[in-house]
C-alpha cells in the first residue's frame, strides 16, 4: 500500500521548484567540480574528487526522495475540510494534561513543518494523534517518550 502524503498545493510547488534547482543547478555544479578534481591526477589520492562524488550521491538521494515524494502527493484543498474535528490544515490549541500546559499546533503537510513554530507533519505521531478529535476530547498519543495526553481545546482553520 502506497502512503499518500498530504499536501497543499503551495507546498507541492515549492518542492516542484526545489528538485528544479537541485537538478538544473546544483547537479551540474557538483558535476563540473568533479570534472575540476578528475584533471588534479591521481583518482586514487584525490581528496576533493571523492568528496565531490560523495556530495553528487548525497543529492541524487535527496532529489529521489523528494521526487517519490511528489509522486505520492495528495493535494489537499483546505476549504474542503469539515471544521468542528481536527484534520490538515487545523489550528488545535491543546491543554498538555500532565504538564497542565497549553499549546498551539497547527497540522501540516508535507514541506509545510517546522516543529519550533508549532507546524507538526500530520502524519508525525502527533497529528495522527490528535486527527479526528473534536473540541472537549482528550487524545492519547504514544510518542518515543511515553504517552502524551492532549485535552483539545479549541479547533480553528485559517488559509494555509
Amino acid at each position: 500500500m502506497v502512503e499518500r502524503v498530504p499536501m497543499t498545493q503551495e507546498a507541492y510547488n515549492k518542492r516542484k521548484a526545489q528538485i528544479h534547482e537541485m537538478e538544473n543547478i546544483q547537479m551540474p555544479a557538483i558535476a563540473e567540480a568533479i570534472a575540476e578534481a578528475r584533471a588534479e591526477g591521481d583518482l586514487k589520492e584525490n581528496a576533493e574528487y571523492h568528496a565531490q562524488r560523495e556530495k553528487q550521491g548525497l543529492l541524487m538521494a535527496r532529489i529521489n526522495e523528494s521526487k517519490s515524494r511528489l509522486s505520492r502527493a495528495q493535494i489537499v484543498d483546505p476549504s474542503q475540510i469539515p471544521q468542528d474535528e481536527v484534520a490538515f490544515g487545523a489550528t488545535v490549541k491543546v491543554l498538555d494534561v500532565d504538564l497542565d500546559d497549553e499549546e498551539e499546533i497547527t497540522l501540516v503537510g508535507d514541506g509545510d513543518e517546522d516543529y519550533d513554530a508549532g507546524k507538526y507533519l500530520i502524519t508525525s505521531p502527533i497529528g495522527r494523534g490528535l486527527l479526528g478529535k473534536k473540541k472537549g476530547e482528550t487524545a492519547e498519543i504514544a510518542v518515543p517518550k511515553g504517552t502524551l495526553t492532549f485535552k483539545v481545546l479549541e479547533i480553528t482553520y485559517n488559509d494555509l
